[in-house]
Formats: C-alpha cells, structure tokens, sequence
C-alpha cells in the first residue's frame, strides 16, 4: 500500500502465562525512519518484536507491516512481507554449525532460487558491506569475535535486501570502541540503503547517535514517544531515572 507506514501497531495486547505484558500498545513507525525501543529490563520489548515479527501471538489489536495486516494475511503473503524484512537477533544466534558465509546464504536459500555460485557472490558482498572479509566468511561463530558476530548477524539480516531491518541489542556486549564503530556502520547502511530500523538498545550513546526517534515502553504502554529532547524534558519518574540518572548525565547528549 503506497503511503502506508513501515509498521502500524494499534491496540496491541500480549498475555503470556497469563500476565499481561503488552497492554493495549499503539505505535507507528514511517518508511526510512530508524526508531529506538527502550523500557526495563523484562518489561516486554522483546514480546512486542517478536510478536512483530510473527514469533509470538498476539491477544488483541493489530499489527501492520508494510501495509499488510498480519492477522487476515494467507501464508504466502506472510512470506513475501518475510521476504523484505530482517532481523538480528541478541548475541547474534548464528548457526554454530555453518560457516559465517553459510549462515548468511541461509535466508537466500530459504526464499530464493538461485545457484551456490550467486548465493556464495551475494553472501560475500553483504559481509564486505559490514566490513568482514572473505577469510572471515570461512570461519566459524565459535571463531568470530564479539563484534564480528555482531557484524555477521547484521549481513543475514540484510541477505534479503529487506526494507525494515529489526535489530535487538545490537551493541551489547561491546566495548565502547567496537559499539561505537558499530553504530557508525548502523548510520552508513541506512543513508546507503534507505532502511526502516527498528531497534531495542539499552544503550544511551547508541540512541543518541542513531536514533531519529526514541519509543519508551512501560508496564505494557508507550508512555513517551518523540526525539531526544522530548524524553529529557518529560517528568514521568521512570523516564527521569533512566535518561537523567548519573549514566545518562555523563553523556553529552546532541541537542
């Protein structure tokens, strides 16, 4: 659907084991937009992109990608709006069992046809595009440091030439070096590509330096939703706590 947003969340409830963890949640995210998800600890941000992503169900209310409602959608339209999204997930959940290079190809071969020559070709310029190497393509996860893990899960999530790209916790675990380095990379690939990301970081520097608009989930609602400078300026008690407590005072945040 032309014009449509890149996700279109509306009166979104999850239960699971019968507590409530999303409670009636509204959120939309613009094509080309790149959004940051923050919240606390266990406080359901990883429900909603997994429900996002069709991973878990939902109680009520409704959830759009790309235009495409989910819960009326038949299984091939399913796949095709799988087709132009990716994901990387926490500590990257690489296959320990094939090769970055393979693990990479994996989407290709799951929607595409095409031959091992073209799913190899592809699979090295999407890890030249992270800045891994064709050695590295060879090696194993057990191999990889934690910021070339991070770098081959984010070339799977662009295997496809998706549109939104779902990133949780992209830089834990990093050092500050290797995050920022990495947070930099974030910024290149969505000027060069025009990519809607949807990402869920603890992370203030990583917000600051990627963000176009912060989303803040609590107790199963949106209770903030704008730019840096809307979430520094609002009183509610945990917003001050998480942006304005002594780890957020020691950023030189960008006005």
């Amino acid at each position: 659907m032309a014009g449509a947003p890149a996700i279109s969340i509306s009166g979104l409830s999850v239960e699971l084991g019968g507590r409530r963890i999303l409670d009636n949640l509204s959120l939309e995210v613009a094509r080309g937009e790149m959004i940051g998800l923050v919240g606390a600890s266990g406080g359901g941000k990883t429900v909603l992109l997994r429900t996002m992503l069709g991973l878990l169900p939902k109680t009520s209310g409704q959830v759009e990608i790309l235009g495409l409602p989910l819960e009326n959608a038949s299984p091939s339209e399913v796949r095709a709006i799988g087709r132009r999204c990716g994901a990387m997930f926490q500590q990257g959940a690489l296959f320990s069992s094939l090769s970055v290079r393979e693990n990479v190809e994996f989407p290709m071969r799951e929607y595409l046809d095409g031959s091992d020559r073209l799913f190899r070709s592809v699979a090295l310029a999407k890890l030249r595009m992270v800045g891994l190497t064709e050695t590295d393509a060879e090696k194993m996860p057990a191999q990889l440091s934690g910021g070339m893990t991070k770098r081959a899960a984010l070339a799977r999530a662009l295997a496809l030439d998706p549109e939104i790209v779902f990133l949780d916790e992209p830089t834990s675990g990093l050092d500050p070096i290797a995050a920022g380095d990495f947070d930099a990379l974030i910024r290149s690939l969505h000027e060069m590509l025009g990519l809607t990301l949807f990402m869920i970081t603890h992370d203030l520097e990583t917000l600051n330096a990627v963000c176009d608009r912060i989303a803040a989930l609590h107790e199963g609602h949106i209770i903030a939703d704008g730019p840096m400078s809307t979430l520094l300026q609002s009183d509610h008690p945990w917003l001050k706590a998480y942006f304005r407590g002594e780890r957020g005072r020691a950023i030189q945040w960008a006005r």
